[in-house]
């Protein structure tokens, strides 16, 4: 089960190998999750009785941190609280 902490945070970093880091609103960051299990010839077991993209994205934004795209060829992504100036 997921921290509930964590669904109150709306940005993340992410972390591809050869990129810079990047902070992205959750929104963006299931899309960009979406996008890389897409391009995966078939998803990981854990996700693969969900259907679509989408789907497998939330579970991994819900449960895990990583992503391995190939062996070796891992994409990271970490939930961050920004806090507005002057806080």
């Amino acid at each position: 089960m997921s921290d509930p902490l964590l669904r109150e945070l709306d940005h993340y970093v992410v972390l591809e190998p050869a990129a810079p880091e990047r902070i992205l609103s959750a929104d963006e960051t299931r899309d960009w999750l979406a996008d890389q299990l897409r391009r995966l010839e078939a998803p990981p077991a854990d996700l693969a009785e969900l259907e679509g993209a989408e789907a497998r994205a939330e579970r991994l934004l819900d449960t895990a941190c990583e992503l391995e795209l190939a062996p070796g060829l891992t994409i990271q992504w970490f939930a961050v609280r920004l806090e507005p100036p002057g806080s």
